[in-house]
């Protein structure tokens, strides 16, 4: 029998293989890669954002978007609007694309109740504004096809 004796192992024996984006300003009223997918398709397993500078006061409805190389994209969840957010905010979604992107004071966040499966493109963070902030990204998946990856944009 095995020990798992290392707060890495657990984590990826529990939720996959950790990708980490360093913190970086808002896009712009726009959408913009926050990580790449590559070689094919992967179980997104949980998905957070920690605000690192806090967001102006303007609003600031922002979402997380499934864009594949091929085909169409598609909302991960609907807008929440950021507007104002202390830094420590934390962000992350239900799986339910329906469902709005969760922020709530430093502290607390969801991680999907389900997985998300998502083909080789981009996630992106969209942004119904320009506000300053940063926010940092982690993420953790499992690879379902043979080399599929992926990594920080």
């Amino acid at each position: 029998m095995s020990v798992l004796t290392s707060g890495a192992s657990v984590r990826t024996t529990a939720l996959g293989i950790l990708v980490e984006r360093a913190t970086a300003a808002l896009p712009a009223t726009t959408a913009a890669a926050i990580f790449n997918i590559t070689g094919g398709r992967v179980s997104i397993t949980s998905i957070v954002g920690e605000v690192t500078t806090i967001i102006q006061t303007q609003t600031c409805n922002t979402k997380l978007v499934a864009n594949p190389t091929v085909g169409t994209s598609v909302d991960m969840c609907a807008v929440l609007n950021i507007t104002a957010d202390e830094v420590g905010c934390l962000y992350g979604i239900t799986g339910v694309p329906a469902d709005a992107m969760i922020g709530t004071n430093a502290g607390l966040t969801r991680a999907p109740g389900n997985a998300l499966i998502l083909n080789t493109g981009t996630i992106d963070l969209d942004c119904a504004a320009t506000n300053t902030g940063s926010v940092k990204w982690s993420l953790t998946y499992v690879p379902i096809d043979n080399g599929a990856a992926v990594a920080a944009a």
